[in-house]
């Protein structure tokens, strides 16, 4: 379901064993700080990235965000998370949705990915079941954010998509 650059490492490589940790990898669950919003989501993750842009940056007022794509279908909401809308680098739409009482941001969409939601790994309860197969604009990496050396890294946005997206 990736489209991968060479040297990607493919479906499934992101999920840990998760015998003895009474997940599911086809079924998550979270919340953002306060509890007002919370979410679950049904299917296996297209993949899992950390994004060193610059939007992504001051979003998390840290060197990166982390987070795990899904099929937008899979995905369900409770709560009335706000929206924030901005143009990115590649001139798509990038939304944003965040507690309104808390400002735990939770979601992005693309506008160059419609179908698909990437949801911030920290919001997980059990973000552990998922692990981080690679690291995205790589070239604005703040030099005290270090990133384990082994992740295929990319400068910008890597051309592959969603199949579908």
């Amino acid at each position: 379901m990736l489209l991968e650059p060479a040297g990607f490492g493919g479906e499934g490589r992101f999920l840990r064993s998760l015998s003895g940790l009474g997940g599911s990898p086809s079924m998550l669950a979270g919340r953002c700080l306060c509890g007002a919003c919370s979410y679950s989501i049904e299917g296996e993750p297209i993949v899992v990235a950390h994004c060193h842009c610059l939007d992504c940056q001051r979003l998390s007022g840290a060197g990166h965000t982390t987070g795990a794509m899904f099929a937008e279908d899979g995905v369900s909401l409770s709560g009335d998370p706000a929206t924030f809308s901005l143009m990115s680098e590649g001139g798509n739409t990038v939304t944003r949705l965040f507690c309104d009482k808390c400002g735990s941001p939770l979601f992005g969409k693309n506008s160059g990915m419609p179908g698909f939601m990437t949801v911030s790994l920290g919001t997980l309860d059990t973000p552990d079941l998922l692990t981080p197969q690679v690291a995205i604009f790589a070239r604005t990496r703040r030099h005290w954010d270090v990133m384990d050396t082994s992740l295929p890294t990319f400068d910008t946005q890597p051309g592959w998509k969603p199949a579908g997206g």
